[in-house]
């Protein structure tokens, strides 16, 4: 397995990945690096759509991008503007993404599937004069951005009489003589803005400068043909937009909802060979019939996270992915990426540091911790961050004056340097007084075979607490009682704080965002109307 370096420092109680490197300039433009790289590869394929069967060579999708650029700049759009996007993947989003950064106009991306006060709560946090969105989401967020009446061009499924992307990619007499415009703050410019998760409140918008997309990478080459489905509002998917603009590689895109059976296809279809899943998808994946070691044989690497696998999971999924090389880490929209862990030997951990990463473990009193001490996960990117946008408050409570990000997770370390994520800090449940964290009794429930997915959620009783309860999802064809997962619990988890006193409910699925990120308060509504429906 191949060692990622972190440095422990006694006197500080700082750990340190590796010294950054990077083999472009701090002030270099995304979109001139992008500019500059998708011409060397003119004629290989950049991206194809399995909707509508769609293939984009390099040259083609920065001619593309060349004219959608030259469109912002002729509207007088700049840096100081902001550009609206609302739509899955399909064809024209990446040339659109591009464009944005060739004229250094952040794009504010937000999932076309959020409800209309959502969209316009977030969309009336940056106010986009110009937005782009799926023909089928056109009436949404035209009513949600109705309070400043932006104009709006769809991607897709064009809807009469509303501007469409292709009006904007006829030849232009200047585009031969295009070039980027320079970054007027730096490398510390805005480019991108895309909604946090969510999980804790409203969604906030978080700004992404030029330096925190500049990504090196020695996982992806020209060969690579990769799948990621998050779209252009999610941090992974965000990476996978740059990736296939700046390394050459081929994106396979699609809007369709993830299945397994539709990712086998896929893999075999395009021959891919990275992917990216999150752990419901990666459990699904090997409970299906279609997926075999020969139907995956072309996978070579695959990514997972934001989220706890089982170790049950994890080696059935090598069984048939025999060639690929596992990778997980820890991540977040505000920070980016935090540490990476590769191969499952150590799948427990979230890793080790990346270059240009420091992390603190602090107790409650704002003291440094040292080995194998829980405490809230502090990080520091040595990388400017230009906050929420318009929200100098929640900035602050997520950033402080020294740099340091507060996270929100529990974490510690142990001896070797592999971080350990325990829980988010507001998600700790007490009962009879005692602190117990839903992901621990998740974790040991997950060693059961016969469980794909599970949530723990607190029942709160004034006498006693947060009573755990256990939403589960069984492995297809499985059988598995709440006895026997209360027994397992209460072998490997003898205190009592731990001991699943509100029960265990079945459920066909776990409640998750788009992203397959379980959304716990969701879970434990469930949970209550199916305890009240069996009573």
């Amino acid at each position: 397995m191949a060692m990622i370096p972190t440095s422990y420092n006694e006197k500080d109680s700082v750990w340190s990945g590796a010294k950054r490197n990077s083999m472009y300039n701090y002030d270099t433009s995304v979109g001139k690096i992008i500019f500059n790289t998708m011409k060397n590869w003119p004629k290989n394929v950049c991206q194809i759509c399995d909707v509508d069967n769609v293939t984009v060579t390099f040259e083609q999708g920065l001619t593309w991008a060349i004219r959608i650029a030259q469109y912002l700049k002729k509207r007088g759009l700049n840096y100081k503007d902001v550009i609206g996007i609302a739509a899955k993947n399909s064809t024209y989003v990446m040339p659109l993404g591009v464009g944005c950064l060739m004229n250094g106009t952040p794009f504010h991306s937000v999932n076309p599937v959020l409800d209309e006060a959502t969209i316009t709560h977030v969309f009336s946090i940056t106010k986009p004069s110009l937005i782009f969105c799926d023909g089928k989401e056109y009436e949404k967020v035209h009513a949600a951005t109705i309070g400043w009446h932006p104009e709006i061009y769809t991607l897709t499924d064009h809807v009469e009489g509303v501007p469409k992307i292709e009006t904007l990619l006829d030849p232009t007499t200047t585009e031969k003589m295009y070039q980027p415009e320079n970054l007027k703050d730096g490398g510390d410019q805005t480019v991108a803005i895309l909604c946090s998760s969510g999980t804790t409140g409203l969604p906030k918008a978080v700004c992404i400068s030029n330096s925190n997309l500049i990504q090196d990478t020695m996982l992806v080459n020209s060969e690579s043909v990769i799948f990621i489905a998050s779209c252009l509002d999610w941090i992974t998917g965000l990476w996978a937009f740059v990736f296939s603009a700046v390394f050459g590689v081929t994106r396979i895109i699609t809007n369709k909802p993830f299945s397994p059976e539709y990712f086998v296809g896929l893999v075999k279809k395009y021959k891919i060979n990275y992917a990216v899943l999150p752990p419901r998808h990666l459990s699904a994946l090997i409970s299906c019939p279609d997926a075999t070691p020969e139907a995956l044989a072309t996978l070579t690497h695959l990514n997972y996270g934001g989220g706890l696998v089982s170790t049950t999971t994890l080696q059935r999924a090598q069984e048939l992915c025999k060639r690929a090389m596992f990778n997980s880490g820890y991540g977040m929209t505000e920070v980016g990426a935090i540490t990476i862990n590769i191969g499952i030997s150590n799948f427990a951990s979230a890793g080790r540091t990346v270059p240009g990463v420091k992390i603190r473990i602090v107790d409650e009193d704002g003291k440094n911790l040292t080995y194998n001490q829980v405490g809230e996960i502090y990080v520091h990117t040595g990388q400017a961050w230009n906050g929420y946008y318009g929200n100098p408050v929640e900035t602050r409570r997520m950033q402080d004056f020294e740099g340091w990000f507060h996270t929100g997770d529990l974490g510690y370390f142990d001896e070797q340097n592999f971080l350990y994520i325990v829980d988010r800090k507001k998600e700790i449940l007490k009962y009879q007084g005692l602190h117990y964290w839903p992901t621990e009794i998740e974790s040991v429930i997950s060693e059961l075979p016969q469980v794909q997915d599970v949530c723990v959620v607190g029942i709160y009783d004034e006498r006693e607490g947060d009573a755990a309860g256990a939403l589960v999802v069984k492995t297809k064809g499985a059988v598995v009682t709440a006895k026997d997962i209360s027994d397992h619990v209460a072998k490997r988890l003898p205190a009592t704080q731990k001991q699943l006193r509100a029960g265990v409910q079945f459920t066909d699925k776990l409640p998750a965002n788009v992203n397959g990120k379980t959304l716990r308060k969701t879970a434990r509504d469930v949970f209550v109307a199916q305890n009240a429906t069996a009573k």
